[in-house]
């Protein structure tokens, strides 16, 4: 058990805030993937506190189309959806646990009441961006600084639909780790090119977003 009855009741209060439905699509298999079956157990206990939260497992390999649909290539894979199914482009790679179970919780509370959390200015800038954006968040659970990056990234998934986001697990994926030269973490790779490090204000990621889209290569 990773949910015991003392968080069990702060996770209630937390949740209490959410008006609508929240799917938890979560991508298994019972070989060859480490943190699956723990990742499994904390989506299963946390969907069990709400009964706004649904929690829908998949096979990676025999819900092949469903992980297509979704654009889910690696796991364990967490996909959130709203009550409508609507996927906002917002994924965990990895186990969402440590300081990344907080994030998850910001997720579900936005996709629960509808409210990005982002400043009115910071939203209407990012309503106007209409180039694909693909962000890639590298934590680790034992970072603190690293929720406020991945809340930041899937808030603006959600206010664009242009925009996707995923988090990834640094330790989990050592290939992606290596492939974006991920030293320290938070570490944000934007479609590829543009690098941002650490937990930066949203005005900072929207700057970095449109370098990202405007410029092309350019790392820091």
């Amino acid at each position: 058990m990773y949910i015991d009855e003392q968080l069990k009741n702060e996770l209630k209060k937390i949740l209490s805030v959410l008006t609508k439905k929240v799917k938890i699509v979560f991508f298994t298999q019972e070989i060859e993937c480490q943190y699956c079956r723990e990742t499994r157990q904390i989506l299963t206990e946390l969907s069990e506190v709400s009964d706004k939260l649904f929690l829908e497992v998949k096979n990676f390999i025999i819900d092949k189309n469903d992980a297509e649909k979704y654009g889910v290539d690696k796991i364990p894979a967490t996909v959130l959806l709203d009550e409508n199914d609507k996927d906002y482009g917002i994924k965990f790679y990895g186990i969402p646990s440590g300081y990344e179970f907080s994030s998850l919780l910001e997720d579900i509370k936005m996709l629960g009441t509808g409210n990005s959390g982002l400043p009115e200015n910071v939203e209407e800038e990012i309503k106007k961006i209409n180039s694909n954006v693909h962000m890639q968040v590298f934590v680790t659970p034992t970072c603190p600084y690293c929720p406020t990056a991945v809340i930041t990234s899937h808030r603006f998934a959600y206010v664009n639909e242009k925009i996707k986001s995923d988090m990834i697990e640094a330790t989990e994926f050592p290939h992606l780790s290596q492939k974006y030269n991920v030293r320290g973490v938070p570490r944000t790779v934007i479609n590829e090119s543009t690098y941002l490090e650490g937990a930066a204000p949203e005005n900072v990621f929207l700057d970095k977003v449109k370098e990202a889209i405007n410029y092309g290569v350019k790392v820091v």
